[in-house]
């Protein structure tokens, strides 16, 4: 038996037409999983199927913005309507950033609108999948894997962006709390934790010489890892290998490791 043959089974990958979220979405098209990719950009979403349709894999796209209830049901809707079921929904949305203000110097107003949109998008899109997969569970057709892409801030912290580590910390707590709630559905629930990645994300931090005095010697890491690192785990965690593998937050750093 292949437990990394996804053929059947259908997964959602939100904000899966760059990045990170591509290189997930063209690892599970790859390993036979249809890959319904939702994104704000139009434009984006397309040169994304093309890429996917020319490794061979079965992939369409929704614009969707996730921290948008309407939107969010809409977009579950037809990936509904296009393939009948999802096994698999990749939370990977989101913002960071928020400026250089210090903590003390933050509006409430910035505070509420990073938070909204990290943590509102997660609790909307995996909402609707577990609606479903529980749904499926009831009707005897149990199963189903919830991921979310967190932070390494979220373990480390980030001086002037504490309110992006301070979402991706509650995406981890989520994480684990689904992982108890969802159990008797055989619906698993985990966490990637994009580390030290070779990547535009890392070069600006990379090119700080006090980030990397002060912070670098701070992060237990086995080497720096590449964006094909995701593909891996993404396709592991949609595996019947991972069925047991849940409430987990995994710090791909070159290698996979638990927090």
């Amino acid at each position: 038996m292949n437990y990394f043959d996804l053929t059947g089974k259908v997964a959602i990958v939100t904000g899966g037409n760059g990045g990170i979220g591509l290189g997930m979405a063209e690892a599970l098209a790859e390993a036979g999983c249809a890959v319904h990719i939702w994104g704000r950009n139009a434009a984006k979403n397309e040169q994304a199927l093309a890429q996917l349709r020319a490794r061979g894999g079965r992939a369409e796209s929704a614009i969707c913005e996730v921290s948008d209830g309407k939107s969010v049901e809409a977009a579950f809707g037809k990936t509904l309507d296009t393939f009948g079921r999802v096994d698999g929904c990749f939370a990977n949305a989101g913002i960071g950033g928020g400026g250089r203000r210090s903590f003390i110097e933050r509006p409430l107003e910035e505070w509420r609108q990073l938070l909204a949109v990290n943590l509102d998008g997660a609790f909307l899109t995996l909402q609707a999948a577990a609606r479903h997969m529980v749904e499926r569970a009831g009707r005897g057709d149990s199963g189903g894997r919830l991921i979310v892409t967190s932070s390494m801030a979220s373990i480390f912290g980030t001086a002037r962006n504490e309110h992006y580590a301070a979402s991706k910390a509650a995406l981890n707590a989520l994480t684990r709390a689904l992982a108890v709630e969802l159990a008797r559905h055989r619906i698993t629930a985990n966490a990637i934790l994009p580390g030290w990645i070779k990547s535009d994300m890392t070069e600006g931090l990379m090119a700080n010489e006090k980030f990397v005095a002060n912070v670098m010697p701070r992060i237990p890491m086995r080497r720096f890892g590449e964006p094909r690192d995701f593909g891996g785990i993404a396709v592991y965690l949609m595996s019947d290998a991972s069925a047991y593998h849940s409430g987990d937050c995994l710090v791909i750093d070159g290698a996979y490791s638990l927090f």
